[in-house]
């Protein structure tokens, strides 16, 4: 039998191609700021896409010594400079809490892709005894969970979930399902990625699902544009601190959101390729939908998926139809991947932050780059200008590659 005990978010941290910290995300977000610009993690020669969303001057100096950083992969570095903020910003104490009842659940697509890469190169060019003896808890997608574990000392129920582009979505609706079933009263959660190397490049290049664009890089991500051509690859983590309602409330925490529901399907269709009728993305609405105890007329803000890949944005707009019927047309849609691109496994989390801060600031981002209609993407999806507007329940959407999707709904939180 479900549990009518309340999930809360209290905390968030963020890394991104607009800012390694919340408060520079959200404003570049809002007021339609891209992130995109000329690849330099790897030679952009020979690759279509010549377009990335890259982290800069990004160090955890701060958190950890330069040897201990060294021996982490960019993805975990990143999940532990999100998780920083995200602790700091909810004031938790952890020396006055039970650490076997504080949980760490996070989405990561790839692990350590570029450390991959790295040390088949020194396999190949010099021999495998020359590789690093690091490279295993590097690549392992656990080892940010892992690694955030023990530098703060978390002892609790600890999970990575590996689902793709829906991975750190479904993260945080399995951690609101560990605090409900009374396993942790606190779950760190959240998502982290790190793929933009030259295996991962070369890889999605080969099965052209990213964007040939060779104009002005702030333009190449275009969701539910008539010229979409794929995505922009991108990186960086999202981290939210759930607690149950009580547990929140005992230490007078701040509040940012509730979380309301979350529904998970697969498509069962093909390797890469969304569902032909929007089959499992519109059951995964509904599914968050129904747990949430709503009728779909009560959401006022999807937040989506939105790639810019030319059979994503079309079926993803169809599944909407599908699920909002009639008041499909009358709901605010955008895409924040129109701004940083597609940070794969971390993507989730670091939209279910924009969701946050759409509830509790009332702005609605843009769909930037949204010039051309599409006859197959017909909806509002707050094109090129940011709208004030209230909003008290959002959905965001997730689909992965395998047809794996997870949707989430959250509501602003009622004292």
């Amino acid at each position: 039998m479900r549990s009518e005990k309340k999930v809360v978010i209290t905390g968030i941290g963020a890394v991104t191609c607009l800012g390694n910290n919340v408060d520079d995300f959200w404003n570049n977000i809002k007021n339609g700021k891209s992130g995109i610009e000329t690849i330099s993690i790897v030679p952009p020669e020979p690759f279509p896409c010549k377009v990335s969303g890259e982290i800069k001057k990004f160090s955890i100096d701060h958190i950890v010594n330069k040897k201990e950083s060294r021996r982490m992969a960019r993805f975990t570095q990143f999940a532990i400079h999100a998780a920083n903020q995200a602790i700091i910003d909810s004031n938790i104490k952890l020396d006055n809490f039970d650490r076997n009842r504080i949980g760490i659940l996070l989405g990561v697509g790839s692990g350590g892709l570029p450390e991959t890469d790295q040390q088949a190169e020194i396999k190949s060019k010099r021999g495998v005894m020359r590789m690093s003896p690091f490279f295993i808890p590097m690549m392992l997608p656990n080892m940010a969970a892992a690694n955030i574990s023990r530098i703060w000392g978390i002892t609790g129920y600890t999970n990575t979930c590996t689902t793709a582009c829906a991975a750190s979505t479904q993260a945080i609706g399995e951690a609101s399902e560990v605090i409900k079933r009374g396993t942790a009263d606190i779950v760190i959660t959240g998502g982290s990625e790190a793929g933009i190397c030259e295996l991962g490049m070369g890889g999605f290049s080969t099965m052209h699902a990213l964007t040939n664009w060779q104009g002005d890089p702030s333009e190449a991500s275009k969701p539910f544009d008539a010229d979409r051509d794929g995505f922009a690859p991108s990186e960086g983590a999202g981290i939210l601190i759930l607690e149950s309602e009580e547990n929140a409330k005992s230490r007078n925490a701040k509040i940012y959101a509730e979380i309301l529901g979350w529904g998970v399907s697969s498509d069962a269709f093909h390797l890469v390729q969304p569902h032909k009728n929007g089959y499992g993305a519109s059951l995964a609405m509904n599914l968050a939908i129904n747990y949430s105890k709503i009728n779909s007329s009560e959401i006022n803000y999807i937040n989506a998926h939105g790639t810019s890949t030319p059979s994503n944005d079309k079926l993803e707009t169809l599944a909407i139809k599908k699920v909002f019927g009639k008041n499909s047309n009358s709901i605010p849609i955008s895409s924040t991947k129109s701004m940083i691109g597609h940070s794969l496994g971390a993507s989730g989390a670091l939209e279910a932050i924009v969701c946050v801060k759409t509830i509790n600031d009332s702005v609605i981002h843009p769909t930037i780059n949204l010039n051309k209609i599409d006859p197959n993407c017909d909806l509002d999806y707050v094109p090129n200008k940011k709208r004030e507007q209230a909003v008290d329940i959002t959905l965001s959407n997730s689909f992965g590659f395998g047809g794996q999707n997870a949707c989430l709904v959250l509501k602003k939180y009622n004292h």
